[in-house]
């Protein structure tokens, strides 16, 4: 088993920045995809950025230039700094961990708030 625990949600005003963080604990295995999604209320959870253990990026077209993940990997740690942002980024942030063990194990944190807001 994986445990996440996100931390750094809060208000902010637009154009203002946020920074995310999540660490794992628990069984994690070197090799695992780390990765921050969002959801509003009656909407699909939406994939917003993730990083591999090598380190390879990815992001949503909404957040590019503006959104940065990046993790630790010693302290299992995975980050995203969010910057320029916008009303519409408003959402409950989760962290995913992905990693392969015999079968595909997903494992996804209890949530935090992001509101930004004037």
């Amino acid at each position: 088993q994986v445990q996440l625990v996100e931390s750094g949600g809060g208000l902010v005003q637009p154009g203002g920045s946020l920074r995310l963080s999540c660490e794992a604990s628990g069984s994690v295995f070197r090799i695992n995809f780390m990765a921050w999604y969002r959801q509003v209320p009656g909407k699909q959870r939406e994939l917003v950025a993730g990083v591999s253990s090598g380190g390879d990026t990815n992001y949503a077209d909404s957040v590019k230039g503006r959104f940065t993940i990046s993790r630790d990997n010693a302290k299992n740690t995975v980050y995203q700094q969010m910057n320029s942002l916008k009303p519409e980024d408003t959402a409950v942030y989760y962290c995913n961990l992905a990693q392969y063990a015999g079968g595909s194990q997903d494992y996804w944190g209890q949530g935090t708030q992001v509101t930004v807001s004037s």
